[in-house]
């Protein structure tokens, strides 16, 4: 059984540039294919609908409208269950059975932690994922592309906000995993560094259950706002718990945006960090198509699905800048030669030593009807 603890997933995301693996060939039978390993059943199988919609919208407009460069593009999407041990099989099979070109949207801190050390051997390169877990940042890692900001940009952003409003008497819940444990020193350096006081921290379970508990353990600090570190079922059962026990703002990160539609009206008031352009200001030409791609599959305009589809839609814009030769290699180097790729009407940029493309955040507050107030 695969045990990933804090020094094997640091390791894993600081892994080197000394593997000598052949390029993957190019993309078999005319049609490039893209692997994927996200939660489809398991804890969090909720937080990632939205993305995952958004996802698909983006190749099926490309397919529609005749693929990349005349050939058609395949997503092999596989499920892990939020599970490390069935991330790094997933990740294996697309490499060896699938022969991916390359690899998105991996969803768990640890999982993608497992997967780098892989892609470094197979030199197969992850454009984008749904952890901002700024571990895996560390240190430069040539297969590995991030197109939204990191948690703790997100973190500092936040508590720079607070300080601000004189909310300087800060509580944090943190989800009781490799993600929220990895987080929560990034949590008390940003606390430190800000001038502010962490008065209290409480571990919460990822499926909420232990939310009641938590909330009591900060209420008796009395802290002035909780910074809230969570996805999925728990981020429902804390904001219900912090509405009885303490009625402080929660100030979360963008990982709780897949949650809030299961809290229905108790979302309201809850501020939280977006890492994606607003997407009801439809004033740049990919939130136009966004709009009108959610109209033909029925689907809501979203932040969660505005993320999926616009990393599904750079990662095709830049196979589209492979020319005909499409393999891995050629979409890394497409990647690093060009350092203005507009994401939505922010810029990403990258080079041969910047796989990191942007640091956007900006606080949205929930409102009515989930509404969302900049």
């Amino acid at each position: 059984m695969l045990k990933m603890n804090r020094r094997r997933l640091l390791a894993a995301a600081l892994a080197g540039t000394g593997a000598q693996a052949a390029w993957p060939v190019v993309a078999r039978d005319e049609r490039i294919v893209i692997g994927q390993s996200a939660p489809l059943t398991g804890p969090v199988a909720g937080a990632f609908k939205g993305v995952l919609a958004g996802e698909k919208m983006a190749f099926d407009q490309v397919n529609r409208k005749g693929g990349i460069n005349g050939r058609p593009v395949d997503l092999v999407l596989l499920d892990d269950a939020y599970d490390t041990r069935r991330t790094v099989d997933n990740v294996n099979t697309l490499i060896e059975r699938d022969k991916v070109v390359a690899l998105t949207g991996l969803g768990s801190t640890a999982g993608v932690g497992a997967a780098l050390p892989i892609l470094l051997e197979k030199k197969v390169p992850l454009v984008g994922v749904y952890t901002g877990a700024p571990i895996l940042r560390a240190r430069h890692h040539p297969y590995f592309f991030t197109t939204q900001a990191s948690f703790k940009d997100e973190v500092f952003y936040s508590v720079r906000n607070l300080v601000t409003l004189r909310s300087t008497r800060i509580g944090v819940v943190y989800q009781n995993n490799e993600f929220g444990k990895l987080m929560l020193p990034v949590v008390e350096q940003a606390i430190k560094e800000q001038g502010a006081t962490l008065v209290g921290a409480a571990p919460i379970a990822i499926d909420g259950s232990d939310a009641v508990a938590a909330a009591q353990a900060l209420a008796a600090k009395q802290p002035q706002a909780v910074l809230l570190i969570a996805v999925g079922p728990s981020v429902v059962g804390y904001v219900k718990a912090n509405r009885s026990y303490l009625g402080v703002p929660i100030y979360t990160i963008s990982t709780a945006i897949g949650a809030l539609p299961a809290l229905g009206d108790d979302a309201r008031g809850v501020a939280i960090t977006q890492v994606v352009p607003y997407p009801w200001r439809q004033t740049t030409p990919l939130a136009r198509e966004f709009a009108q791609e959610c109209e033909i599959a029925r689907q809501p305009i979203a932040y969660d699905t505005y993320g999926g589809y616009l990393l599904a839609r750079f990662l095709l814009d830049a196979l589209r800048r492979c020319g005909k030769s499409v393999s891995s290699e050629a979409l890394v180097r497409a990647i690093e030669g060009r350092q203005s790729w507009d994401y939505g009407g922010i810029n990403l940029s990258f080079s041969p030593t910047n796989h990191h493309g942007t640091s956007f955040v900006e606080t949205t507050i929930v409102g009515p009807r989930m509404s969302f107030m900049r």
